[in-house]
């Protein structure tokens, strides 16, 4: 289903595109009176190599860019110590103000019981969102080096209008060296509202589909950023019809034919620290639910999402076998909202004991 380059030709079994950003996280507190923070780093696309890294031992990098400060080099320093690759990251000059070019902030807190979790993002002008088409030499990156999968998504391609075009540049680079590209739709209003709302969303998605193999989002996303909705689902209910959703893929896949494999996670929220937990795959014209986590305890939930698509990722990569991939992707979603962070602090051994069923009882 998913053909994968050979792993000798290739330098990186994965490469992420995607804005990184440091999380400053007010533990217990609340961002609007909290005194001190706890930093992380965090992005949408970043997480997914990063989890890919640390919990499953493939070799990814990212490409992304930061302003030349201490901040960037902050910034460097986390994703060193999550062993993915740098070296690909693009060094722009900080001015001395941040008047030109700086780097993001996400100030995030996580919520508990009835308060959902938030954030609030100082990302202008950064200088990965100042990419444009050309400051990336993919044939180098693809040809040269070799990728085994691309991984992107609507985050980064919202980010100005010229970000949308390095995506639209980076995916058919991909697609012309034999890289499997995987794309999360995460339709997030706020970013598309100054360059054009939903109807831009569209018309970026709309050209960037055509070379995705692997396409991640829930109902809304495939909704808001590719114009297809769900027959007889009322937005106002607390779970999904799966019936009107797998007719509205098979609708999907009509119009897309090269996604092989469309992933969903599903999530019924009771508090800000339970849900219920699971996800779906589409593929082969049939849908293939996952495991369900009932009653899932969260610590943090920011990342979860990512941490689905790099345990989708592994499953895909290593098994190409999709009922497989949706449970290692629901398992590792599952123990990234355990911690706190945007990203994954799991390992293979405690995914794969979820997989199989396994419980939480004391490991010695």
């Amino acid at each position: 289903m998913i053909t994968l380059r050979k792993k000798e030709d290739c330098t990186f079994d994965m490469i992420a595109l995607g804005e990184i950003m440091l999380r400053l996280d007010p533990g217990d507190m609340r961002v609007r009176n909290a005194r001190q923070f706890r930093v992380w780093e965090g992005g949408g696309e970043y997480n997914v190599a990063r989890g890919l890294r640390r919990c499953f031992g493939l070799k990814t990098s990212v490409v992304t860019a930061f302003a030349d400060n201490d901040v960037g080099r902050l910034l460097e320093d986390f994703i060193l110590q999550g062993g993915v690759d740098t070296s690909l990251i693009r060094w722009v000059p900080y001015d001395g103000i941040g008047r030109t070019v700086r780097n993001g902030l996400n100030f995030t807190e996580r919520g508990f019981g009835v308060r959902g979790a938030s954030g609030v993002s100082d990302r202008g002008n950064t200088a990965i969102s100042q990419l444009k088409p050309g400051d990336v030499d993919w044939d180098y990156i693809f040809g040269t080096l070799g990728v085994r999968w691309l991984h992107t998504g609507g985050i980064f391609a919202a980010l100005s209008e010229t970000t949308a075009e390095v995506v639209i540049e980076a995916v058919k680079a991909a697609k012309k060296y034999g890289t499997v590209v995987s794309y999360d739709l995460n339709y997030r209003p706020s970013l598309w509202k100054s360059i054009g709302g939903q109807a831009k969303a569209q018309e970026v998605n709309k050209k960037i589909a055509p070379y995705v193999d692997v396409m991640i989002g829930n109902e809304e996303d495939f909704t808001a950023c590719l114009g297809f909705e769900i027959e007889g689902n009322d937005a106002n209910l607390k779970s999904l019809n799966l019936d009107g959703y797998a007719k509205m893929l098979g609708e999907v896949t009509k119009v897309y034919p090269n996604f092989k494999v469309i992933a969903t996670t599903l999530r019924t929220v009771r508090t800000a620290t339970v849900n219920d937990w699971s996800a779906m795959v589409y593929a082969d014209g049939k849908v293939i639910k996952g495991m369900e986590l009932p009653g899932l305890e969260i610590y943090d939930r920011v990342g979860g999402g990512d941490s689905f698509a790099s345990g989708l990722i592994y499953g895909l990569m290593t098994y190409d076998d999709p009922e497989k991939a949706v449970n290692y992707g629901i398992a590792h979603g599952a123990l990234a909202m355990t911690t706190p962070g945007d990203t994954s602090t799991a390992v293979l051994k405690e995914v794969e004991n979820i997989v199989r069923g396994g419980s939480a009882r004391v490991n010695r």
